[in-house]
């Protein structure tokens, strides 16, 4: 069994590799190894990129993956190991680093790579290095980072990362891991990890459930060993009969086998040379239980030995040799004989990087915890010291500090301190981990109390961006309960931070209700103070509260901020007033405000935008909005640099997002992708589920233009926002049901498209945002016209092209159009429609929608055609298929399937003219009629079409109507005839 990392560079040894399993032969498993031979046979092409080797403690998950690792160097991969341990899962990457130490050897450019990363994941088994992190480090970032290092590393011959006891890993560790499992790297790269089930936090079973489902993720459960594997691989010198026992008492577990057979034999051997003792051996005089077993192997030991013993299960990753002897006080001499006696009895093994480790980790368990609690301090306390005289990373002496220092040090203190601040960015929760020890340090006493509150307001803001919304949000009620009178500041930046908590909570009733006490506190809050407050109180809308209820606070919190000369209260209530107007769809109100907080943020330097990574957000929002893309993208662009800069994790999606939405206007879908992806990962990590509900809507939208239609990821998206977000009824909950809904009508179910955009808006389509209006109802006019209800897509489409005159927005006069041409077309006035679709074209290209513009002239280029303009009618198609392949829109690609000009056919003097009954039928019905005439059936045509059957029998309704027949075959032969 082997503990900590492996580098194998190609034509090492295999015979040194399978030392560190002791020289232990692997027993049985000839199954799972024909499936682990499968993935390297087929990787990088489709084959699994994950494997996930679960099974109980012992049963030999490490054993099989030392094989899996050796196969994988033969074929000349290169191959990595990291393990998690029990007693570190605090510190950041722990695994990672453990498997990416020592890589000195690699060539340009990834080792550049691997040198920025080192500042973050560490340069060496014992956790992060001594430097900083970059300043600008995410954890998200650095996830996109180790994707591109693995990648790298693969080249041409393939990469094997294996990492054991990733049950014990820590948070941000099980974060990176979440995301190569559902961001697989690209290339020849198989990632493998060894677990307990059991033991294995509940977020990444569910993550490794989810993709094993996709094919991702191959799972292998070790049951285990059958009685002759194991009797026959391990103990073949043994009785048959006494081997029999051995493996019933074990249970066919391997490390239970192995130590009930060294218990047997150490009994045995004892026999031999007691003059007293009985020449028969009685099984039944072993200890039962594998603790029992592992304890009678350390009964023999001296004191001496023993407590070398407990320091190296304290130490960890610490113990090397002359860690070792400073902390158990040994000489050299005494501390050889010692680890001589440890190592002959297989109790330790030489580690990678220097260091001794237990045989097993259970073994290091068991006598961790046997170890008295005043040993164990003494060890971790010598080890702090050990480490801080040789100016150790903080983070490594935080592990000991933690467990040694319980009264007041204000040295311990610093270093705790440091070690959050180190660890902010990239391992929250690890940071928040390390401000709950420093809390814990720090005197409950009136000297230290603003001391406790910075420290509880960083603690929240790390719980904040890891999960921990609830804890943190309970952090800051503590204090703003407990926050002095004269602490005005610490009290205002509690409230406004608890109420954006409470926000991504979905709790907006609590969010108004604190933010208004506040302002309604006495003595009154300062001018400044009233600012932050009514910034963040107008940020409710249009997430619950309407924008028409927050237009005076938004009025009252603009003078303010202008009677202060506050340019960044100023920009940031003109940016939450553009994004409101343009919501509810006041173009004027919204372009004049837009304008007015561009040309304030734009003249600030971004060391002043710290605080308005949000509104320049909202801004681009709004921007997006009023159709002015390069200047949204803009916006978005300088938010996300600010914000990565500043550690503001939580603004990242509305941001990536903004961006996301511009590239699918403009036809970027490929981009757009990964901007969503992106937004993903963070709202995942956030924790806040209406957060990732929007997320996933809008993740939704993007797979919808990039795929093919009916592509199931994007109904998938849809399903899991509107999942997330459960029964709110806000503007997020609306864009997860229209989401819904444009996916489900692209992928032929036109029923479920109505219902879900009804669910959205209402009846009457209130709900919906305004701004957005016409677009969504395009939707409804097609779900109608698709369903056979002529007057409901009639009644959409004439209040879409009302509401769009209202707008005057582009894209959205250009929805109205295309509605218009939907119902033209379906009455067979092809000229009208040409016309429209013609002209919804141009209001695109003038605005720069080229997704839109896209779309109408593949939708013009059939009328176009029928209506007698044949030549144009192709320029048309061409046109919007060259958009919609630049772009990588997939849904427009299948759409231009659908409508490419005929092949030109030549002309007959003998040709008749086309029967009236022919005329009549739609495009879609004549294509449905010709379906069924050549004998498909409903559901053929469906899945054919991209259509759902109830839609199918409704079109053949009409045609049976229309060409008065009442059966598929007298349809058939009157095609035929025609």
């Amino acid at each position: 069994m082997e503990f900590g990392r492996e580098v194998t560079p190609i034509g090492a040894s295999e015979d040194a590799a399978a030392h560190h399993d002791g020289g232990s032969p692997l027993v049985g498993r000839a199954a799972e190894l024909g499936l682990l031979d499968t993935v390297l046979d087929g990787l990088g092409h489709g084959a699994p990129s994950f494997v996930d080797v679960t099974g109980a403690a012992g049963i030999g998950k490490s054993r099989l993956m030392t094989e899996f690792c050796l196969r994988a160097r033969r074929r000349g991969m290169t191959v990595l190991r990291g393990r998690a341990a029990e007693y570190e899962r605090y510190l950041p990457f722990h695994p990672f680093a453990d498997a990416f130490a020592e890589l000195d050897h690699l060539p340009s450019p990834a080792h550049d790579l691997l040198d920025a990363m080192s500042r973050v994941i560490g340069g060496h088994p014992a956790g992060p290095s001594a430097g900083p992190a970059p300043a600008t480090a995410d954890r998200f970032g650095l996830h996109r980072s180790v994707a591109r290092l693995m990648a790298q590393l693969a080249g041409t011959g393939g990469l094997m990362v294996a990492l054991d006891d990733v049950h014990w890993a820590d948070p941000a560790s099980l974060e990176l891991l979440d995301h190569l499992v559902r961001h697989p790297v690209p290339g020849p790269v198989v990632l493998v990890v060894a677990r307990r089930d059991r033991q294995t936090p509940a977020a990444l079973t569910t993550a490794l459930s989810r993709e094993a489902a996709t094919g991702t993720v191959l799972r292998i459960g070790l049951a285990p060993l059958a009685e002759r594997d194991c009797v026959e691989g391990l103990a073949p010198d043994l009785p048959p009969d006494r081997a029999a026992r051995l493996y019933a008492a074990g249970e066919g577990n391997p490390l239970y086998f192995l130590a009930l057979l060294h218990a047997y034999r150490e009994d045995a051997a004892r026999r031999r040379t007691s003059p007293s003792a009985s020449a028969g051996t009685d099984l039944g005089e072993l200890p039962t239980g594998l603790r029992a077993l592992l304890r009678s192997e350390l009964a023999p030991l001296t004191p001496s030995q023993h407590r070398t013993l407990e320091v190296i299960a304290v130490l960890g990753d610490h113990a090397v040799p002359p860690m070792i002897r400073r902390v158990a006080g040994r000489t050299d001499a005494e501390l050889d004989d010692d680890l001589d006696t440890l190592a002959r009895r297989d109790l330790v093994r030489p580690g990678p990087g220097g260091r001794t480790v237990l045989r097993h980790p259970v073994l290091r368990s068991l006598v961790h915890e046997s170890t008295a609690s005043r040993r164990r301090i003494e060890i971790h306390r010598a080890a702090a010291a050990e480490l801080a005289r040789t100016a150790a990373p903080a983070v490594e002496q935080a592990r000991h500090i933690e467990r040694s220092v319980t009264t007041w040090d204000p040295q311990a203190y610093a270093v705790l301190e440091q070690a959050a601040e180190q660890t902010a960015s990239t391992a929250p929760t690890s940071s928040a981990h390390w401000l709950r020890v420093a809390l814990r340090l720090l005197p409950d006493t009136p000297e230290h109390a603003p001391q406790r509150r910075d420290l509880m307001l960083r603690r929240a803001r790390a719980l904040g961006v890891s999960g921990g919304l609830r804890e943190s949000r309970d952090l800051l009620h503590e204090v703003i309960g407990t926050v002095g009178p004269d602490e005005t500041d610490v009290r205002t930046s509690a409230v406004v931070l608890c109420a954006l908590t409470e926000r991504h909570l979905g709790r907006y009733p609590e969010a108004i209700a604190l933010l208004r006490r506040e302002s309604r506190r006495q003595p009154e809050p300062s001018p400044s103070d009233r600012v932050a407050i009514g910034l963040e109180l107008s940020s409710s809308a249009p997430h619950n509260a309407s924008y028409a209820e927050m237009r005076s606070e938004v009025a009252r919190t603009l003078a303010d901020a202008r009677d202060l000369g506050n340019e960044r209260g100023e920009a940031g209530a003109l940016a939450v007033a553009a994004f409101g107007e343009a919501y509810e769809g006041d173009v004027t109100a919204a372009s004049a405000y837009a304008a007015q907080a561009a040309g304030v943020l734009d003249g600030l330097p971004d060391g002043d935008l710290t605080a308005l990574c949000e509104p320049l957000g909202r801004l681009a929002w709004a921007e997006a909005f009023l159709g002015r893309f390069t200047d949204a993208e803009r916006h978005a662009d300088r938010g996300l640099g600010i914000a990565r800069r500043s550690g503001q994790i939580y603004l990242l999606p509305l941001l990536l997002l903004c961006k996301a939405h511009v590239r699918i206007q403009t036809c970027r879908l490929q981009s757009a992708r990964e901007l969503a992806d992106e937004a993903e990962d963070i709202a995942r990590g956030i924790g806040s589920g209406e957060l990732l509900a929007f997320v996933l809507a809008n993740k939704a939208q993007v797979r919808v233009a990039a795929s093919a239609p009916g592509d199931p990821e994007a109904l998938a998206a849809a399903e899991e926002a509107v999942a997330a977000m459960g029964p709110s009824d806000n503007w997020r909950a609306s864009m997860a049901w229209c989401m819904l809904g444009y996916a489900s009508l692209t992928g032929g179910d036109p029923h479920r498209a109505r219902d879900a955009l009804l669910k959205a808006g209402g009846d009457d389509l209130r709900g919906l945002q305004p701004s957005m209006r016409p677009l969504l109802m395009e939707l409804l006019v097609t779900a109608a016209l698709f369903t056979g209800d002529v007057p409901a897509a009639s009644a959409w489409s004439e209040r879409a092209g009302r509401e769009a005159e209202q707008l005057g927005l582009p894209v959205q006069r250009a929805s109205a159009m295309r509605s218009a041409a939907q119902l033209a077309l379906h009455h067979g006035d092809a000229g009208t429609a040409a016309k429209l679709l013609s002209e919804a074209a141009a209001e695109c290209a003038r605005s720069g929608a080229v997704f839109w513009e896209a779309r109408s002239l593949l939708l013009a280029a059939p009328a176009m055609t029928a209506a007698g303009y044949g030549a144009r009618g192709e320029a048309m198609w061409k046109q919007g298929h060259r958009l919609a392949t630049a772009g990588g829109a997939g849904l427009l690609l299948g759409l231009a399937e659908l409508t490419k000009p005929p092949a030109p056919q030549p002309r007959t003097p003998t040709s008749s003219a086309v029967p009236p009954w022919l005329a009549s039928l739609t495009a879609r019905e004549r294509e449905i009629a010709e379906l069924a005439a050549e004998g498909l059936t409903n559901q053929a045509i469906a899945s054919r079409l991209y259509l759902s059957p109830r839609t199918v029998e409704t079109h053949l309704s009409r045609v049976f109507r229309k060409t008065d027949v009442a059966t598929r075959a007298s349809l058939a032969a009157l095609m035929a005839r025609s």
